[in-house]
């Protein structure tokens, strides 16, 4: 009997994948495409936290130059009316020495007229004296010059005495008021 040789099939073509590998195959190349999806929402999520983080930081940064833009306007002029409030205490002094009774000095009327008028141009500009008789000693707003003894028990602690007044520029002390304080 003679023997068949086997020869290799040159014609035979390699089988077809099935439906099933071509399946298997896309949703590999689909969870690797979800996996980068889920990456890029991520970082894309991360840069819109980071943008709006920003961009409040900037609304923010522009609120606060805007306010203290408006706060230097309000107190550019502190520097020139605290140089002119010797001027209001002598003006003060003066009225106060020609008003005593026994005084022969004259406050005249030319002259209150400018002191009037001073004294009101500086409140339009927000000068505003504090009023200090009478109240209780507060170191946040009074320097204490000296303590004495007060004439009356319901006085200790409180002011007897204004030295020099205290002035507020916009509710913000230019001057402290230096007094006598009771004790």
């Amino acid at each position: 009997m003679a023997r068949k040789k086997k020869t290799k099939d040159t014609n035979h073509t390699e089988p077809t994948p099935d439906i099933k590998d071509t399946n298997e195959t896309g949703t590999l190349e689909e969870a690797v495409s979800d996996q980068d999806n889920v990456e890029t929402d991520k970082e894309l999520s991360e840069l819109k936290d980071k943008y709006l983080r920003l961009l409040a930081e900037f609304d923010n940064y522009k609120k606060r130059t805007m306010k203290e833009r408006l706060e230097l306007i309000r107190n550019a002029s502190a520097e020139m009316l605290v140089s002119l409030l010797p001027i209001l205490d002598d003006f003060d002094r003066a009225k106060k020495v020609a008003e005593a009774d026994d005084s022969k000095e004259l406050f005249s009327d030319g002259v209150q007229l400018v002191y009037n008028k001073l004294y009101q141009t500086l409140q339009s500009k927000g000068l505003k004296s504090m009023d200090l008789e009478g109240v209780e000693f507060n170191p946040e707003l009074h320097e204490a010059i000296t303590k004495i003894p007060a004439p009356k028990d319901d006085m200790r602690g409180k002011v007897l005495d204004v030295i020099e007044k205290g002035y507020y520029l916009n509710d913000k002390i230019i001057r402290h008021a230096k007094v006598v304080v009771g004790e």
